[in-house]
């Protein structure tokens, strides 16, 4: 009795299928996680990885999906873990580049499940679905179809599944940055592909009058449901902006450049809650800003319920969690988290969390902790609190340099540094 009780107040765990979970908000319902560790105390296991990226980990069904380079070669691989053990189930090959780019790879984009499928995007192109054994059902190569989808720093949009579809955003210049070089402009689009035949469902041409860099997004799209409306959500190229899922038709659109700069790539994807749509500006220190739910066409200033100029991330994408909203500015100097009411805009708290920037890794969140890991591989614990910046403890995993966020499923911990893939749990 006192078993069958003890398992009845214990939540079954949860997949993570998507780069920002299961609420595509940075949070997980897990708990019983862990606010301390070593590089043994609470350690599960740790499996070696063949090569660097930046994609983090997805879990589902008792395994975990990561995309990786190998280093030393220009093979992109899908790889598949068991997440109870860490024994490598399977690996494919899916594409090739030696296209290099600064502080990135082409396996950046994160892998998507839907719990059957599981869709792999790589930097140079190669798409592809497969099942959970690891049978490659469909390939395809975006880049050799649509024109080049490198950004001036490299491709790095994570795809999303979402019902019955998958999501892929190629928001680029209209002029090649890297090979090859296209004869004709290039266009920005919003791309649907069955998850089990790999064919068009539509693309959908996403346009914009955006200047140079500032075409270019690494943010990844952001399914959102709110008073029976279902959209699709891109930031990037000046706008952010909600698409139709049955048929990419653009609901709204909201301008948050209106200077006309030539710089503003967007990195930060968007994150919904109470209501809203929550973006920022590019390049940190900009504007936060809460846009209203429910418009249509172009939105003006009354749509925004909110605007917030201070620290604000250029990287790392911000957190919803326990109906707050949290956000990293973690560039060099800065390393500053603040917490915003989220219908008003109100700070309800600010702190630095020290270590050593930059923090390109976004917060995500479970049992009452927030985590996040920087580029040198230390990772922090605070408490998802209400009041104060509250740091639990502090973990040098020794292993840099770490660009994925760390993924929380079957309440555990699935850290991804340069080599290795870390379970941390109780």
């Amino acid at each position: 009795m006192v078993l069958l009780l003890a398992l009845a107040g214990r939540s079954p765990g949860s997949d993570w299928p998507h780069w920002r979970g299961p609420f595509l908000n940075g949070s997980a319902p897990e708990q019983s996680l862990p606010d301390s560790w070593s590089l043994t105390d609470n350690v599960l296991w740790v499996a070696p990885l063949p090569g660097p990226s930046a994609a983090t980990a997805i879990i589902s069904g008792g395994r975990v999906f990561v995309s990786s380079t190998v280093k030393g070669s220009p093979d992109l691989l899908a790889l598949c873990f068991d997440a109870k053990t860490g024994r490598e189930l399977w690996r494919k090959k899916l594409g090739e580049s030696s296209q290099r780019v600064p502080r990135n790879t082409m396996a950046t984009p994160s892998p998507a499940t839907d719990g059957r499928y599981v869709c792999f995007l790589h930097g140079s192109g190669p798409l592809a679905g497969l099942d959970f054994d690891g049978n490659v059902l469909w390939q395809r190569d975006i880049q050799a179809e649509y024109g080049s989808i490198s950004c001036q720093f490299g491709y790095g949009s994570s795809p999303l599944m979402h019902d019955g579809r998958l999501f892929i955003s190629v928001l680029r210049r209209d002029r090649a940055w890297h090979e090859p070089i296209n004869k004709e402009p290039l266009q920005s689009y919003l791309l649907a592909v069955s998850p089990a035949t790999g064919q068009n469902l539509w693309k959908h041409k996403r346009v914009t009058d955006a200047l140079d860099e500032s075409f270019d997004s690494y943010a990844s799209p952001i399914a959102y449901e709110n008073a029976g409306r279902a959209e699709i959500i891109l930031i990037g190229g000046d706008y952010v902006t909600a698409h139709e899922p049955q048929t990419g038709r653009e609901l709204w659109r909201y301008g948050y450049d209106t200077e006309r700069n030539t710089r503003w790539r967007l990195i930060c994807s968007v994150v919904t809650g109470a209501g809203l749509i929550f973006g920022v500006q590019p390049r940190g220190d900009n504007e936060l800003f809460a846009i209203k739910s429910g418009g249509s066409g172009t939105l003006s200033k009354e749509q925004v319920a909110w605007t917030y100029k201070g620290p604000t991330p250029d990287v790392p994408t911000p957190l919803f969690y326990r109906g707050n909203l949290y956000v990293l500015d973690g560039a060099e100097r800065r390393a500053v988290v603040t917490c915003f009411e989220p219908q008003t805009g109100r700070v309800k708290w600010q702190g630095k969390i020290g270590g050593n920037p930059p923090w390109r890794a976004s917060l995500t969140a479970a049992d009452g902790k927030i985590y996040c890991i920087n580029e040198d591989a230390q990772a922090i614990v605070f408490a998802a609190s209400d009041d104060e910046l509250k740091v639990l403890s502090r973990t040098d995993m020794q292993d840099g340099p770490v660009q994925a966020s760390i993924a929380i499923a079957d309440d555990h911990l699935f850290i991804r540094t340069a080599g290795k893939l870390f379970c941390i749990g109780k």
